[in-house]
């Protein structure tokens, strides 16, 4: 991508991307509640027209080539556009990252884990790690982002796999009333050293009060394989990322799945 590189995540091309990761702006996008579980009618047809327009259907180069998903690829206008001319706030959406598709994997590979549990999908992005939960049989979904437009591609993403779409909540989470979960996932939050002091904290309320079960994907970045939660951690499951990601994530090689327990 033709665009100024920087996020403060591990891409090092496509420039779109990279200025998104850079943007530690990711709490402060408009708060909302999107309950969408109907068809796309519910979308505004606009923006559902340019997502459309804009991103490509695909269910390669991933871990979990059972989901598709509405990607930013080299074959999207905007994978090589300058990152002033994309007309909507940074599309983390946009991206498979790592972490989540570890953790999707996981999920699709071991069903019993959210089969009849509620689950929250915290930094959703495109949605493929509530879907993977779908698709494994949870009883109750939320996923969770602070993007309004990573809600519409997450109803868009459930609509490819043939799912009704499960709420949608676009707000900072780790601002409000903590609720019972059986399990919370997130996957490639760990980007930023705020970021991740506030997740450790919340995510440890969460587990002492309600015993929640936590899974966490992430690739191995610094800011999370150097952070403090690494005490509280226990590997579950580690995965090669196939060629197209690892070229994605500055040669990333593998990602993995961690039970929180602190």
């Amino acid at each position: 991508m033709a665009l100024s590189l920087g996020w403060k995540a591990p891409r090092n091309r496509c420039g779109l991307l990279l200025q998104a990761v850079r943007s530690s702006g990711l709490l402060l996008f408009p708060c909302g509640w999107y309950p969408w579980r109907g068809a796309g009618s519910f979308l505004d047809p606009e923006i559902k027209a340019f997502l459309e327009e804009n991103t490509e259907v695909t269910s390669s180069g991933s871990l979990t080539p059972e989901i598709q998903l509405r990607l930013l690829t080299p074959r999207c206008k905007f994978w090589w556009e300058r990152a002033d001319l994309w007309p909507h706030s940074d599309p983390y959406w946009a991206i498979y990252w790592p972490g989540g598709q570890a953790l999707s994997r996981y999920l699709l590979d071991n069903p019993d884990v959210v089969r009849g549990k509620s689950v929250l999908d915290l930094g959703s992005g495109c949605g493929a790690t509530a879907i993977a939960a779908k698709m494994s049989g949870a009883s109750r979904i939320l996923a969770n982002d602070i993007d309004p437009i990573a809600g519409m591609a997450i109803t868009l993403n459930c609509e490819l796999n043939r799912l009704n779409p499960f709420p949608i909540l676009i707000q900072n989470i780790l601002n409000l009333e903590q609720d019972k979960w059986d399990l919370v996932v997130l996957g490639d939050m760990f980007y930023d050293e705020n970021l991740a002091d506030s997740l450790h904290q919340w995510l440890k309320k969460c587990f002492w009060t309600y015993r929640t079960r936590v899974l966490i994907g992430d690739p191995g970045r610094p800011q999370f394989s150097g952070h403090s939660i690494q005490h509280h951690l226990h590997k579950v499951v580690e995965y090669s990322l196939l060629e197209p990601t690892r070229q994605e994530n500055s040669g990333l090689t593998t990602s993995t799945v961690w039970d929180f327990q602190p």
